[in-house]
C-alpha cells in the first residue's frame, strides 16, 4: 500500500530505455493498452516510463491495482443525487422508451443492413440526454458536438507532455478545436439551466402543476442544491456545467461502446447467442418486450456483459491520477508528481488470472462472486475506491437492457454471407476503447 518514503533512498520501478526529450512516448503506439502490457510483461508489475517530462508509473497486474486502489469510498453529488439505486429506478422508463424506439427502428430495417454503433450511440446519448437535461436533443449541430467532445477527450496533447512543444498543439489546430468546442458547450448549457430555471419558476408561480413533469433530471438536482446549499463546496454556474459535461463524458462513450463489443463477440461466437437468445425467450414468455424486472433473472445475460467488460475494458488505462506526496509502493519508492496509470485492459487478460485469457467465455462467470464494483480487482472495467466510476449501477441497468432485448427480437447476420467469426475485431483507442471499423449487421426477426 501506500506510505510514506525518504527521500533519500531511491528504490525506483524498472524502466524501459527513454530517448532525450520525448522520453518513452514513441512507444505507445496507436493503442496504448497493449503496448503498456508488452512492457510490463518484460519488466515486472509496476513500471515507470517517462512520457516527456512526466514520469508515469504503469501498473498492470491485480496486486498492483489492489495496493494503489484500496482507499476509502467518497460518496459525491453525483453518486448521492442522481446514481444512487432509488434514483437510477426512478429512470426506469426513460431506459425502456428509448430502447422500444431502438428495437421499432431496426424493425422498420428487417433485411436491409443497419450501422447497428450509430444506432446503439444515439440510444445512450438520448436517454443521457432525458436524464441529465430533461429530454432529448436531435439535430445534426448536437450530435456533431457530441461526436467532437469524445473525440478531443481521448486525443493526445504534446503540450501536457512536453510543455515547451505546446506550440504543436497550437500548430495542429488542437488547441483551437478544444477552446471551440469548449465554448459551444458552455453556449448550450446556458440555454439548458435557462430552460430549468425558467421552468422551476413557472411551476413555482403555479402556471403549471409540478407533477406533470418527470422525475427531476440531474441539471434540476444541482439548482436545487445550489438554491439550498446542501454541498460543502462552491456550486457556482460553472461548477453545475462541468458535473453536467462530466455525467456525458462518462455516460455516453462507455456505455455504447460495451453493448457493441458485446454484440460483436456474440456474432462471432452463434452457441453463446444461441444460449442467450434460449434465456432471454424463456424468461420473457412472449412478451413483447424485456422489462427491468426480467433482467434479474438473466443469468447468462450478466455473465456476457461481464465477459465483454474484461476482454473489451470500455476505459483500458482507467482514469490515470497522480501521487500528492513521495510514497512508497510494494518496495518502491515513488516520487511526488507521478502520474499513475493501472492497465485494466492488461488485468482483464492476465493468464496467471484468468484461464484461456484470451477467449470469450462466459461460462467463467456462472458460479462466480466475482462483480465489477471494484471489490474484485483482477477484473476492474469501473475502476475501484475514490476514483471508480460512481455511474455504475445507471451503465449496468442501460447495457442489460438493451443487449436483452436487441437479441430477443432479432438474429443479427453480417452482410455478404461473412460468417460471424471472420469479423475484423480491430480497436480504436481514444479515451474510450471502440471498434475500429462499424458494427454493420443485417437483422432480422428472431421469432
Amino acid at each position: 500500500m501506500f506510505s510514506s518514503a525518504s527521500k533519500t533512498h531511491k528504490n525506483q520501478p524498472p524502466s524501459p530505455r527513454k530517448l532525450p526529450i520525448i522520453g518513452n512516448l514513441h512507444q505507445l503506439g496507436s493503442n496504448p493498452h497493449r503496448s503498456l502490457q508488452a512492457l510490463t510483461q518484460a519488466q515486472g508489475p509496476l513500471v515507470l516510463i517517462q512520457l516527456g517530462s512526466v514520469p508515469v508509473l504503469v501498473a498492470s497486474t491485480a496486486e498492483a491495482a489492489r495496493e494503489i486502489l484500496k482507499t476509502h469510498d467518497v460518496r459525491s453529488i453525483a453518486v448521492l443525487a442522481l446514481l444512487s439505486s432509488r434514483r437510477v429506478q426512478s429512470f426506469k422508463r426513460v431506459r425502456e422508451e428509448e430502447t422500444r424506439l431502438l428495437i421499432d427502428k431496426i424493425g422498420e430495417n428487417c433485411g436491409s443492413l443497419v450501422d447497428l454503433g450509430d444506432l446503439l450511440n444515439s440510444l445512450t446519448n438520448n436517454i443521457v440526454c432525458r436524464v441529465a437535461l430533461g429530454r432529448t436533443y436531435h439535430g445534426m449541430k448536437f450530435n456533431d458536438l457530441l461526436a467532437r467532445f469524445a473525440y478531443l477527450l481521448g486525443a493526445f496533447s504534446v503540450g501536457n507532455y512536453i510543455g515547451w512543444l505546446s506550440w504543436v498543439d497550437r500548430l495542429s489546430g488542437l488547441e483551437a478545436r478544444t477552446k471551440k468546442v469548449a465554448e459551444e458547450f458552455d453556449e448550450f448549457l446556458e440555454v439548458v439551466l435557462e430552460e430549468h430555471i425558467n421552468k422551476k419558476r413557472t411551476v413555482e408561480e403555479g402556471d403549471i402543476a409540478g407533477e406533470n413533469y418527470e422525475s427531476q433530471d440531474y441539471v434540476d438536482i444541482l439548482l436545487d442544491a445550489q438554491r439550498e446549499n446542501t454541498t460543502n463546496f462552491t456550486l457556482d454556474r460553472d461548477v453545475i456545467k462541468a458535473t453536467i459535461i462530466d455525467v456525458f463524458a462518462a455516460g455516453t462513450d462507455t456505455t455504447f461502446a460495451a453493448i457493441e463489443w458485446a454484440i460483436s463477440e456474440l456474432i462471432r461466437h452463434p452457441k453463446v447467442m444461441k444460449k442467450l437468445q434460449k434465456e432471454v425467450t424463456e424468461i420473457a414468455q412472449g412478451k413483447s418486450m424485456i422489462t427491468e424486472e426480467d433482467l434479474e433473472k438473466m443469468h447468462y445475460l450478466h455473465a456476457v456483459l461481464k465477459e465483454t467488460l474484461r476482454l473489451h475494458t470500455p476505459l483500458p488505462l482507467l482514469i490515470s491520477r497522480k501521487s500528492t506526496e513521495y510514497v512508497k509502493l510494494m518496495g518502491y519508492d515513488i516520487p511526488a508528481g507521478t502520474q499513475v496509470i493501472i492497465n485494466a485492459w492488461a488485468i482483464g487478460r492476465d493468464p496467471s488470472l484468468w484461464e484461456d485469457a484470451e477467449q470469450f467465455k462466459p461460462e467463467r462467470f456462472l458460479n462466480s462472486s466475482i462483480d465489477y464494483k471494484g471489490m474484485h480487482f483482477e477484473f476492474l472495467p469501473f475502476g475501484a475506491g475514490r476514483r471508480g466510476c460512481p455511474g455504475i449501477q445507471f451503465a449496468i441497468a442501460i447495457n442489460e437492457l438493451v443487449l436483452a432485448n436487441l437479441v430477443y427480437k432479432y438474429d443479427l447476420a453480417l452482410p455478404d454471407d461473412v460468417r460471424g467469426e471472420e469479423l475484423d475485431m480491430s480497436e480504436y483507442t481514444g479515451l474510450t476503447l471502440h471498434r475500429k471499423f462499424p458494427l454493420l449487421v443485417v437483422p432480422n426477426p428472431h421469432f
